[in-house]
């Protein structure tokens, strides 16, 4: 009877024509995001020979996550829409730069790092824009099915696109990589531009306590600070903090990857390392739905703890292919804890702050991944890839020795029971609430 219903529910979402438009819009913008992302890297690295320029780069890549709080209150009151559609045309327009500069025979680390901050500020909306954009499309029982399907599809074409990043280079050469990304981004505006979204509520406009309008300046601070209380003395306080760990350690990672597959063999084995770290995620996404009934703060301890062991075997082992293996199986946990937490937080959080909530959360845990690049460029020009690399396996040990000796933590619910009282969550009555 289970395995019925729950047949008749992946039908049901795949059926909803917004959902599926979103759902491909998604897989074609994130192939454009995974190939400049791996070209970008490879190049600073191959032109430079610098771990620490790398390191720039990718921090300036991982911006978006520093900035999503800014982002938030801007996804609440825009029509998504019109946002999904004009970041889309912003990144395939700035694209074309790149292989203009290639063409010309002006394609330097200075292009790529005065370009790829404007593609990646152009994304800063898509993360809060998901969560904002998917209770309304999605019905609530579906929610994590739907949470599972787009980090599927994200991580699955990561995984793509990644892998064959390095030979896509070789082969075609980064003027046609970097065409090729400007297209994805016009059929995913398109795509985007088919998906009907329904509107909640229509609020009031904002006034101030004489009865004036409230200045726009004033209006944008104020969800900022409404989203930051909502989360203030709740669970989500620690769980942001280890999540900002973890963050702090994948971005030392991601920093020496293009180093590290250079030691083992050249960007075929960085392509394949990135290949990896997305099928590993990619397989954690598929089996999330199925452990929504597990504690959520075992899940966190197990899973993580696991990771760092793995990690921390792939940096040490003998062959370039066991490396692999283990640093794919490393980030199986992560896959899961993404797609439970993006369920979680659309369950316990009220719909009209969910792009607040979201965006201050990912400012919060994620303003660690540039800092991390940064960082782990610089220490491995002192120690080196291989050790920086076995360093940062430690990210993902803390944050499993910090569920262990937090009762707290390691007693919080399955998601599929979690309501805002379990996660310390107060929010405002709704108005029809006396």
């Amino acid at each position: 009877m289970a395995v019925a219903t729950e047949a008749r529910e992946a039908s049901s979402l795949w059926q909803n024509a917004n959902f599926r438009r979103f759902f491909a819009g998604q897989f074609v913008t994130n192939a454009g995001d995974s190939l400049y992302t791996v070209a970008v890297l490879w190049l600073v690295f191959e032109l430079s020979g610098s771990t620490f320029l790398t390191g720039v780069a990718n921090s300036i890549l991982l911006l978006p996550w520093l900035l999503q709080i800014l982002a938030g209150p801007i996804v609440d009151r825009l029509p998504l829409r019109a946002v999904l559609v004009g970041s889309q045309v912003l990144q395939g327009v700035v694209m074309l730069a790149l292989p203009l500069a290639a063409a010309m025979g002006h394609l330097s680390v200075g292009v790529l790092l005065a370009v790829v901050p404007v593609l990646t500020l152009a994304t800063l909306l898509m993360a809060p824009m998901q969560a904002a954009l998917l209770p309304r499309i999605v019905t609530d029982t579906r929610l994590s099915r739907a949470n599972s399907a787009l980090a599927t599809v994200t991580l699955g074409l990561d995984m793509v696109f990644d892998a064959l990043g390095g030979l896509f280079i070789a082969v075609f050469g980064v003027t046609t990589l970097f065409l090729f990304d400007s297209v994805t981004f016009a059929v995913a505006g398109l795509l985007f531009a088919g998906i009907a979204v329904p509107t909640p509520g229509t609020a009031d406009e904002p006034t101030a306590e004489n009865g004036e309008p409230e200045s726009v300046l004033g209006s944008y601070v104020d969800d900022l600070r409404e989203g930051i209380d909502v989360l203030r003395g709740t669970v989500f306080v620690e769980l942001v903090f280890l999540t900002a760990v973890a963050n702090f350690a994948t971005g030392v990672t991601l920093a020496i990857l293009p180093a590290v597959g250079d030691g083992l063999g050249g960007p075929a084995v960085y392509g394949l390392l990135l290949g990896a770290l997305g099928i590993g995620r990619l397989v954690g996404s598929l089996v999330a739905p199925s452990l929504e009934r597990v504690g959520y703060g075992r899940l966190l301890l197990v899973g993580h703890s696991l990771g760092a062991c793995c990690w921390l075997a792939a940096v040490y082992a003998p062959s370039p292919a066991l490396t692999v293996v283990l640093f794919g199986l490393a980030w199986v946990p992560a896959g899961v804890s993404g797609v439970l937490t993006s369920t979680l937080n659309q369950t316990v959080f009220p719909a009209d702050l969910l792009a607040r909530v979201s965006s201050t959360k990912g400012t919060a845990s994620g303003a660690t991944l540039p800092l991390g690049s940064l960082v782990g460029g610089l220490i491995a020009t002192v120690l080196g890839p291989t050790t920086t690399m076995g360093l940062a396996a430690f990210g993902f040990g803390f944050t499993g020795l910090y569920v262990l000796v937090r009762p707290r933590l390691r007693r919080l619910p399955a998601v599929v029971n979690a309501d805002p009282a379990a996660f310390d969550v107060t929010t405002p009555s709704s108005p029809n609430e006396e």
